[in-house]
């Protein structure tokens, strides 16, 4: 379809972080309260969709075969998203599932998210505007039917992709076919939930059939004729300055065809591979590092106390209280370093030509890394075409994209497509980590064993903060970091006294995003915590969290998973054939979740059996994604609590390889997830990240039933 008029109105764009720079002006007298005001907000709003709406041109197109792409500016890492997000477009356009297919939209077609693909958002915030551009989309096919077959429009009846009246039929392919210009008319009123086919249902994945028979898909993948091969120098200290580098020996090795010397890094390209990598390693480059670091040095930084303290969340007087009372509960908690881990390593295959350049990479970022290699390699932004693929796991990981910088760099240098990826040794040594934390949890009991005030004190290193998603403006109004804190707040409205504190620390070593951000470390501290405070009141501890939870719509639903987990799994408190159960449950952003851990210990180590795992994410546009998703969740929470640690030893990041690195295996999955789905919002929420909440705390509570042990750190150890 040619797009040479659009025109009648625009569809709703919507703003994002961007706003917060309003608040700048006028605010410093009054920063506490706004802060919190702010963070309050974050922590229970959602992320509005930030790409072009204006037109369902760039979105969808037409085959001849009369099948409909979905050109998703979204990116599909292993999530679902393409599924959901197909089955909300053909809902609307009155297509089948098997006439829809999904791609990931070039940059170069304008179709992009200006926030990125993570924060679980992305079925959320394109709830209400891609089915708006589905509608409107069928409403102009149905124009152009109705012109060509002598009618008009509401004559028309759709099923799967053809119109009919009168005996006449035309499909959409031919509806479209030699159409040059497009008026687009005003929104139509979207469908109700109960007309719709494939909303709710549990559709099979449409990328299925690819993935089982390995299409090539992900980053690695890319090749592009009479491509090269790059390798970066890339440091093995924290810290370490780019200062120079001795090519000589290198210069002369078998394949290598260049060496590029930058500013900030030297880069080999090569015929292949190997020869790159061998000429690389002959590379003696020169660093500057200031500090030998440790384990310890590390721990030390991020005490609570240490940095600057903000205030995010209060209400009544839990600071005076607890400094008068003689019966303050105090406990301590902790979390390590941790690394993504993914599969597949970060890299790119960049071809820089003179007046353009097309980047195939795993990006999270499309737009970021766009803007980023156009401002390095000098060419304008709508020169460089980003060509997104599958990523070989994301977790945040890939929301920081300098490898496709380093790509598009060394393509430049000689003309052709390079391809550079990070070695796994690499991966490891220079990933942006998930910051380790320190918790330091305060509480008082009334005479009736309720929480009269509790605080959180939580510290870490930075998480949203340095990342080119965050608006610098950003920084100093929130002054405490977003992600640091995600599911650090006290949910329990019920308790009339409480405060949350977070201490920032910025660390010598890149650390941001990571799957649920703080959410993990932040409800392990939490929910342990509670756990304590039930016993001190000598209560049952599910009863003693839904006697604390306010009555509102977001403390009902709190209420509904507390419940739907203790009844689905059984929950008791007494020891039963050498295994317990431990309870905990989170809120991130709008999706509460509750889970049982049925635990035994075996060999002096940790065996979880079974988790169940109660959810209301809302509406569930594919149930079967959303309980995978719970599935994906529980066991990759599971391996951060129980085995994932990073270390640092004489100045660098340690281990750098599998299994050194202990992660969860098979053997150490639960034979069983029982997931139960409540759904008290009738539009979608969150769903990839607030499962990883819960299970940290509740295997940890569930141990301390087995054996008496409260375990305060992670990865989660017997004494």
């Amino acid at each position: 379809m040619s797009k040479k008029k659009i025109s009648r109105r625009k569809f709703l764009v919507r703003g994002g972080l961007g706003a917060i720079g309003v608040l700048a002006v006028g605010t410093y007298v009054f920063r506490n309260p706004i802060r919190r005001g702010i963070a309050g907000a974050l922590n229970t709003g959602d992320t509005p969709y930030m790409g072009n709406t204006s037109s369902p041109i760039i979105w969808f197109e037409v085959t001849s075969d009369n099948n409909i792409i979905l050109h998703s500016p979204k990116v599909e890492m292993g999530q679902g998203t393409f599924t959901g997000l197909a089955q909300m477009a053909a809902d609307e356009l009155e297509v089948s599932m098997e006439q829809m297919q999904v791609v990931h939209a070039n940059s170069i077609s304008g179709n992009m998210d200006g926030f990125a693909t993570g924060g679980s958002t992305s079925i959320s915030t394109l709830w209400i505007p891609l089915r708006e551009l589905a509608a409107t989309m069928r409403e102009m096919i149905k124009n152009e039917a109705a012109a060509k077959m002598g009618t008009t429009a509401e004559k028309l009846s759709i099923s799967n992709g053809v119109f009919s009246s009168e005996g006449k039929t035309m499909t959409f392919a031919e509806a479209v076919k030699d159409v040059a210009e497009w008026e687009i008319p005003d929104t139509p009123v979207l469908k109700d939930l109960k007309k719709y086919k494939f909303i709710g249902k549990p559709i099979p994945r449409v990328d299925l059939k690819d993935k089982v028979f390995g299409t090539p898909m992900y980053g690695m993948d890319a090749t592009l004729p009479d491509m090269l091969f790059g390798s970066v120098v890339r440091p093995t200290a924290i810290g370490a300055k780019f200062i120079d580098a001795d090519i000589s020996k290198a210069e002369n090795m078998p394949g290598v065809v260049k060496i590029v010397k930058e500013k900030d890094f030297v880069g080999v390209i090569a015929n292949s591979q190997t020869e790159a990598e061998n000429a690389k390693n002959a590379i003696e480059a020169q660093w500057e590092v200031e500090r030998t670091w440790q384990t310890s040095d590390i721990e030390a930084m991020i005490a609570v106390g240490e940095g600057e303290p903000f205030v995010i969340q209060k209400e009544g007087s839990a600071k005076s209280i607890l400094e008068d009372s003689e019966d303050t509960i105090i406990s301590e908690y902790k979390s390590p370093i941790g690394a993504h881990a993914q599969l597949e390593p970060n890299g790119a295959l960049a071809f820089v030509e003179e007046n353009k350049a097309t980047i195939m990479m795993s990006t999270q970022v499309v737009k970021i890394t766009r803007d980023e290699i156009a401002d390095r390699i000098g060419l304008d932004s709508d020169q460089v075409n980003i060509v997104p693929t599958f990523l070989g796991g994301g977790f945040g990981r890939r929301l920081h994209t300098p490898n496709g910088i380093q790509a598009a760099v060394l393509s430049k240098a000689v003309g052709k497509p390079v391809k550079c990826f990070f070695t796994r040794k690499e991966e490891f040594q220079n990933d942006t980590f998930r910051p380790p934390t320190h918790h330091v949890l305060k509480a008082t009991l009334d005479t009736e064993g309720m929480i009269e005030a509790i605080e959180h004190n939580v510290s870490s290193g930075d998480v949203a903060f340095g990342s080119p998603m965050l608006p610098s403006i950003a920084e100093p109004i929130l002054g405490a970091d977003l992600g640091a804190w995600r599911g650090g707040m006290i949910q329990y409205g019920g308790i009339p006294n409480y405060r949350t504190i977070s201490w920032r620390k910025k660390l010598p070593f890149a650390t941001s995003w990571w799957r649920s951000l703080g959410l993990l470390a932040n409800t392990f501290a939490v929910e342990s915590f509670m756990d304590e405070l039930a016993i001190a009141a000598k209560k049952n501890p599910v009863e003693f969290r839904l006697a604390q939870i306010q009555d509102d719509d977001r403390g009902f639903r709190l209420k509904e998973v507390i419940k739907a987990a203790a009844e689905k799994s059984g929950y008791t408190e007494e020891v039963i054939d050498g295994r317990a159960m431990g309870f905990a449950a989170s809120t991130d952003v709008n999706t509460p979740c509750a889970q049982v851990a049925e635990v035994s210990i075996e060999n002096n180590q940790i065996k979880v059996h079974k988790v169940t795992c109660a959810m209301d994410p809302g509406l569930a546009v594919n149930p079967d994604q959303v309980r995978a998703q719970c599935e994906g969740s529980i066991i990759m929470g599971m391996s951060a609590s129980m085995f994932e640690k990073m270390e640092v030893e004489d100045g660098e990041l340690t281990p750098t390889i599998y299994g050194p690195y202990q992660m969860a295996t098979m053997r150490n999955t639960p034979k069983e997830i029982d997931v139960v789905l409540l759904q008290n919002s009738d539009v979608p929420g969150a769903v990839g990240e607030p499962p990883l909440g819960p299970i940290g705390a509740s295997v940890a509570n569930a141990v301390f039933r087995l054996t008496g042990q409260r375990l305060r750190e992670m990865p989660l150890k017997l004494g």
